[in-house]
């Protein structure tokens, strides 16, 4: 009899603390939800440019949003599409942002560029990809604050070349990552913040002296360029803003086929995961090669005769040699 009781007494003990823990602290439950809630990541790509397959950002982007999606489950991946959302709404509970465009083709006003600088300053993370660095003197100002650098036009240049990274550093989002080298239009001599102070370099390589010779412009050459022959420059970076908040650049991804080299992609799976607070893998996120068919889904404008889907697939196999 006495074993009896004891056993009733322990169910009921354990049943009054399960009434404790689910109906006396419901915050306590609701606590464990948030936690297992998925951090969203927007996607703004501008419009396509450069023929079918160069400044293809809304491909580029619907590409890696699908990828996160099918292999990180802690993401929420949106992809916006039709230009900077008129409701800022869309963008409410977004871990980062991803922006993606020619130039200063998207946010394009004053008010657009306070309204994002609004939304880094609550520690939202901020990732620039390819030519979006590249919006102007007057507007870099906010870029320098977000991501720890941006194109200078005089300053920057833009040649394409074969990049050859042969080292990574020892950061999150080089996790998985090997070396590797893509032929792309890398921008580098970027203009940083006051002495690199917070931005941790992530694709350097020493560009073919034959790209610093261009003439004085905007695009092409400077004296301060010409001088660094021979010299490593970063055309990757990732920034960790005092105020808290993560930034990422890179100057890469002119041809959408770069996306097709597992370690490039790699990399800028890693950066938008890290830019948005989300652990990265031991390994970097997990993907599969793409398929012809997967990288030319979403590409806009004709098609060239001469882009069969036989040469897509040479294309990838040859950027994973």
């Amino acid at each position: 009899m006495t074993g009896i009781l004891s056993r009733r007494r322990s169910v009921v003990i354990i049943a009054a603390l399960l009434c404790t823990l689910i109906c006396l602290h419901p915050t306590q439950v609701r606590a464990g939800e948030a936690t297992a809630a998925k951090k969203k990541i927007v996607f703004i790509p501008g419009p396509q440019s450069h023929g079918w397959t160069g400044h293809a950002y809304t491909a580029d982007c619907k590409l890696l949003a699908a990828i996160l999606k099918e292999n990180v489950p802690a993401v929420e991946a949106v992809v916006l599409e039709g230009g900077w959302p008129k409701d800022l709404k869309v963008l409410d509970g977004a871990a980062a942002i991803v922006i993606a465009c020619d130039g200063n083709n998207l946010l394009r006003s004053e008010s657009n560029w306070k309204a994002l600088d609004e939304i880094a300053k609550k520690g939202i993370g901020i990732a620039y990809l390819h030519y979006a660095l590249d919006p102007g003197k007057e507007f870099g100002k906010y870029l320098l604050n977000w991501i720890g650098g941006y194109y200078e036009q005089f300053w920057s240049i833009n040649p394409s070349w074969l990049a050859e990274f042969k080292t990574l550093p020892e950061h999150p989002i080089a996790r998985g990552v090997q070396p590797f080298k893509v032929a792309d239009e890398w921008y580098y001599h970027m203009r940083f913040v006051a002495g690199m102070a917070g931005v941790t370099p992530i694709l350097s390589a020493v560009p073919p002296d034959s790209t610093r010779k261009g003439p004085d412009g905007p695009h092409t050459g400077n004296a301060e360029v010409r001088a660094r022959m021979g010299m490593a420059e970063h055309v990757a970076w990732a920034y960790e803003r005092p105020g808290g908040g993560r930034g990422f650049g890179c100057t890469g991804g002119h041809t959408h086929w770069a996306y097709a080299q597992n370690d490039f992609r790699k990399l800028i799976l890693n950066a938008i995961c890290w830019t948005a607070g989300i652990e990265v893998p031991p390994g970097g996120v997990a993907s599969k090669t793409p398929t012809a068919e997967q990288m030319e889904a979403n590409l806009q404008g004709d098609r060239p005769p001469e882009w069969t889907r036989e040469r897509i697939q040479r294309t990838i196999e040859q950027l994973n040699r």
